[in-house]
């Protein structure tokens, strides 16, 4: 059975990329931090982190670190918050977000019912910034 994300990636249910590449791709969480907040997930169904081949990782961490690096300017943040957490969907992700302070690292303050137009903003203002950083090759129409 395909994973919440596979069916993302497939089409088979709505997700606002920022980032499209057959090996990884990345979108905005429904469950956000701060605006802005991506989920890196890799083509490949891998359930834990750490049972991750390294080429897949490295290729994870790197688009997340490009992302991250485009957050904060976008958002004037002091820096990108990053996680690896891996309970809530069993398909190895990276959230990366625009973050200020630690406090900026609790899920339990996510918003779980974010506004779809605000949303979308996001979406659009991230493509605008990684298409201006040079990364117009990975960055859907949208």
């Amino acid at each position: 059975m395909s994973t919440l994300f596979t069916r993302i990636l497939n089409g088979e249910i709505p997700g606002r990329f920022v980032w499209r590449e057959p090996d990884v791709s990345a979108f905005l969480t429904t469950g956000p931090l701060a605006d802005g907040h991506t989920l890196v997930v890799p083509t490949e169904e891998v359930d834990r982190w750490t049972d991750a081949s390294p080429e897949t990782l490295a290729k994870v961490m790197e688009v997340a670190r490009r992302i991250g690096a485009v957050q904060v300017d976008i958002y004037d943040a002091p820096r990108a918050g990053l996680i690896v957490a891996g309970y809530e969907i069993n398909h190895l992700h990276v959230h990366v977000w625009p973050s200020r302070s630690m406090a900026d690292f609790n899920f339990a303050a996510a918003d779980h019912n974010p506004d779809p137009d605000v949303l979308e903003a996001n979406a659009r203002k991230l493509r605008e910034g990684l298409r201006a950083a040079g990364y117009g090759e990975f960055v859907p129409a949208g």
